[in-house]
């Protein structure tokens, strides 16, 4: 089966109709001086502690505005959206040696580089914070082959950032010298999520992995890996295609920038294609892994029998009534249990440090599973 007959099959009318998923509203952060320190930006993962009632947010600051790091919000929600948040801690990551990253630094050899966070979960049974950066390439200006890597990781990481270890990564989640297989740059890791019993982390790659197929741009659709990890184990167990979207007209890539774990087989998925200030489309996905091939060991999806997972729409957020302001939404966590008992869903926005974007919490609520 090609990858198109795949996506076809993934995202029949049948599967694409509508789950609830209700928009509730917003809250945009307001705009900050450049120079504070920690400025609160690029926020690109959000994950819950429901016991502190708090949310993580992970920067992915590469430690020009603060060293990396993530920050502790309470953000009050009801039935109408977003009251309010409040920024209320930060606190960097540190390396292995306990010390807060430097920046990159492109004069000495090899380059010394910093991580670019992405995405966190937060394990509340083992008080630990689960992290992805997605790693760097540095390119020879002459030739543009590659002479320097940061490659990709999963950390563990304590509610004081230290350093706890980190998750076996795939072979073929690592970048490659001829960069003929491997993953793309700045299109690893942007998705991770806890399922709720705490025994597995799922982690989803943003675009396909170069011998999987071409990158997910506004001619090509494609299948993206989502690769279930054992959180005793820390190594991976199965893994999984999910059916990525081409990119709506003038957004240039589109690509997942995070998954929510609703259980060991259905995910929320947020899929996003930003070519801003211009343009900006997200949707968000009821996706199952159902019969899904476990593709762990499969070299190639390109032209493969692969059996994808299947996907339903929730939300598109272009055509959300009241929604009227879209920005670059990167993150996605489960809430506290609204008055009238449904769900809440937060979603965050990463700014890029750039004035002509907003951080902006979205909150959704669906029926409780």
């Amino acid at each position: 089966m090609t990858t198109a007959a795949v996506l076809a099959t993934a995202t029949s009318p049948a599967a694409m109709a509508a789950v609830p998923f209700e928009y509730l509203g917003q809250w945009q952060l307001p705009p900050q001086k450049a120079s504070v320190s920690n400025r609160i930006g690029g926020l690109s993962g959000i994950t819950y502690d429901p016991v502190r009632q708090v949310y993580y947010v992970i920067s992915d600051d590469k430690s020009e505005h603060g060293p990396v790091r993530f920050h502790t919000a309470r953000i009050a929600l009801s039935g109408t959206g977003v009251d309010d948040v409040q920024f209320v801690g930060v606190q960097p990551l540190l390396d292995e040696s306990g010390k807060p990253f430097g920046r990159n630094d492109f004069t000495v050899h090899p380059p010394l580089l910093a991580p670019d966070a992405e995405a966190i979960a937060y394990d509340a049974g083992r008080q630990l914070l689960y992290w992805t950066s997605e790693g760097f390439v540095v390119d020879d200006d002459a030739s543009g082959r590659p002479v320097s890597y940061l490659q990709p990781w999963i950390r563990v990481a304590g509610l004081d950032g230290s350093y706890q270890g980190e998750f076996a990564l795939p072979p073929s989640f690592l970048f490659s010298q001829d960069q003929t297989v491997g993953p793309r740059p700045n299109g690893v890791l942007e998705g991770l999520s806890l399922t709720p019993d705490g025994r597995y982390l799922f982690a989803a790659m943003e675009q396909p992995l170069r011998q999987d197929g071409p990158a997910t741009d506004e001619n090509h659709s494609g299948l993206v890996r989502v690769t279930k990890f054992d959180t005793t184990t820390r190594a991976a167990v199965a893994e999984y295609a999910y059916p990525v979207d081409r990119a709506a007209p003038g957004t240039g890539f589109n690509g997942v920038s995070d998954i929510l774990a609703l259980s060991e087989t259905s995910f929320l998925v947020i899929e996003r294609a930003a070519n801003l200030p211009r343009q900006v489309a997200v949707s968000v996905y009821r996706a199952d892994i159902g019969p899904a091939t476990d593709v762990i060991d499969v070299a190639s999806l390109r032209d493969g029998a692969v059996t994808p997972m299947t996907k339903t729409l929730a939300a598109d957020l272009r055509a959300t009534p009241r929604l009227d302001r879209l920005d670059n939404l990167e993150g996605l966590t489960l809430g506290p249990v609204l008055a009238d008992g449904r769900q809440s869903v937060v979603l965050v926005s990463d700014d890029n440090f750039q004035p002509f974007e907003v951080t902006q919490f979205l909150a959704f609520a669906m029926p409780r599973t």
